[in-house]
């Protein structure tokens, strides 16, 4: 192939696979987790990977590249060109696909069994565009407690997050043998924590009292009889889940908690949970007839 020939077919490679980028973008225009690559940086916040190491070359699955570190905003979540100054450095790259050039690994960050793009960005997004099955890369690994499969995006990693999460601190406390199946349940990393806090505090009123302290799990069972369980009492009296889609009962219980603490400090240690509940929903649950856009888009879209 003569290098006119080279350059007009890298020209149409590069225009087909922006094409294909910006329809995805359309089809999926609600829907941003099917069309955004993932961000290094927010993974590995998110995960909160524990240390690093040199994994060597290794040979990658294309497909398993699901982010980059610095470039996760000038392509998509098939790693196609959504920018025209991409375009030089994709179609040389791409030149040299065609040439059977050698082209240097690419390095790459691994979390479980995800990869994300150190050096090499648009050497991945040829390869995927030529249908290339595998690519060799210079690997370091960040280890990590959370779960990650290949395949996962932004939702489906925080589920696995909440998982670990509820697994650590429901075994810490043994409610385990004391809440339901099912019971229990976040919809966004860091409330078990949050819930643990309020587990402790509570433990430290009850010892005020006691000549010895309490185990944690005595403070956990005495914590969800009265404190837990009369919140979710009330959310499910006064039906209160239902301005709420998407979000759970367990949810709603930080958040008045929250709220009937900041309303006893303000109008004394008397004021009622009942009225606590109802102000926080009047004032951020959501309500079709107030508000119908907001209404539709958190019923059918999913929160985290």
């Amino acid at each position: 192939m003569n290098n006119d020939m080279t350059n007009s077919q890298a020209s149409a490679d590069f225009n087909k696979a922006k094409s294909k980028a910006l329809f995805n973008t359309v089809m999926n225009i609600l829907r941003p987790e099917k069309r955004e690559l993932l961000s290094f940086y927010d993974v590995k916040s998110l995960i909160k990977t524990k240390s690093e190491s040199y994994g060597g070359m290794q040979t990658v699955k294309v497909d398993d590249i699901a982010g980059s570190e610095g470039r996760y905003s000038d392509f998509n979540k098939a790693f196609l060109p959504k920018k025209e100054h991409l375009r030089k450095r994709w179609e040389s790259i791409d030149k040299a696909y065609m040439g059977d050039v050698i082209l240097p690994p690419i390095q790459l960050y691994k979390m479980g069994d995800m990869f994300f793009v150190r050096d090499g960005n648009h050497r991945v997004s040829v390869a995927k565009a030529q249908g290339v099955y595998s690519i060799d890369a210079e690997v370091f690994e960040l280890s990590t407690e959370i779960e990650i499969k290949s395949g996962m995006d932004m939702m489906d990693l925080k589920r696995s997050v909440i998982a670990f999460e509820r697994n650590q601190i429901i075994n810490q406390t043994d409610l385990d043998g004391i809440i339901e199946e099912g019971e229990i349940f976040f919809t966004a990393p860091g409330r078990y924590e949050e819930m643990l806090q309020h587990i402790l505090g509570h433990k430290y009123f009850i010892n005020m009292d006691q000549e010895e302290e309490i185990a944690l799990p005595v403070a956990a069972r005495s914590w969800y009889d009265n404190l837990y369980v009369p919140v979710v009492e009330t959310i499910r009296k006064a039906n209160l889940l239902s301005r709420f889609p998407g979000r759970t009962e367990a949810d709603l219980y930080i958040w008045i908690v929250k709220q009937w603490h900041y309303l006893k400090e303000k109008y004394g240690q008397e004021y009622p949970l009942e009225a606590a509940a109802a102000k926080y929903t009047e004032e951020h649950g959501s309500h079709f007839l107030k508000n119908p856009i907001k209404w539709f888009k958190e019923k059918f879209t999913t929160q985290g």
